[in-house]
């Protein structure tokens, strides 16, 4: 029987896979840009010829689609490299919440419990994840209501490890799916490299029920 790997060699096997994938990522981006350069100076080349236009939007949907690879083999490869948290003291979760609400739609609604949201985090990284988490969960929303309000709570929780922020998105969706866990498209890629960001705060990101739930770390009072 082979022997189970150690904690400090299980982690070395993670970072090697983890080199690997970025490697890997690297080199099929080169593929798709190499493919989109074709079909780019095809397109010029149908341009100039003055072709029908669905042959136009034909190859207009394929780069639209070779770009969006290259944007997943972006964040699959952002996801494989170690995470390098720049840490502030005495951030306010609660500003980050709401930052992250901003630019996405205007029919999002976030409500803040009457307690403080400070803690250690590093807030750019933070921001960029929390808005991952919101733009996927409008997505989300969306597929089941276009004109659905998206809500976002944000409340004080108290546990044995200490004093946690709970963010809850409100996705009007019951299944037991988990996009924190997922890499089934563009938006689950996101959802997954934003909850590895959360982690290495020391917090979680999961799916309950019907809702999208991250917990993060406070300040004690």
């Amino acid at each position: 029987m082979k022997p189970l790997l150690s904690e400090s060699e299980d982690q070395d096997l993670l970072r090697t896979l983890g080199r690997a994938s970025v490697q890997i990522v690297h080199d099929l981006k080169n593929q798709l840009n190499g493919l989109k350069l074709y079909a780019t100076f095809l397109k010029k080349r149908l341009e100039k010829n003055e072709r029908p236009a669905e042959e136009l939007e034909t190859i207009n949907k394929i780069l639209e689609g070779l770009d969006r690879s290259a944007r997943d083999a972006t964040l699959i490869a952002d996801y494989g490299r170690p995470i390098q948290l720049k840490k502030q003291a005495g951030v306010d979760l609660e500003k980050i919440v709401r930052q992250s609400a901003t630019g996405l739609a205007s029919d999002i609604a976030v409500n803040a419990s009457s307690a403080g949201f400070v803690g250690e985090f590093d807030p750019v990284l933070l921001a960029e994840a929390l808005k991952s988490v919101s733009a996927g969960a409008q997505q989300i929303i969306s597929a089941k209501a276009a004109d659905a309000l998206l809500k976002i709570d944000l409340k004080d929780e108290s546990a044995e490890g200490g004093r946690f922020g709970v963010i809850e998105w409100k996705i009007l969706d019951s299944s037991e799916h988990d996009p924190f866990r997922s890499f089934a498209g563009s938006n689950e890629i996101r959802l997954a490299l934003a909850a590895k960001v959360i982690e290495a705060h020391g917090g979680s990101a999961r799916r309950e029920q019907d809702a999208l739930c991250v917990r993060l770390p406070l300040d004690s009072k």
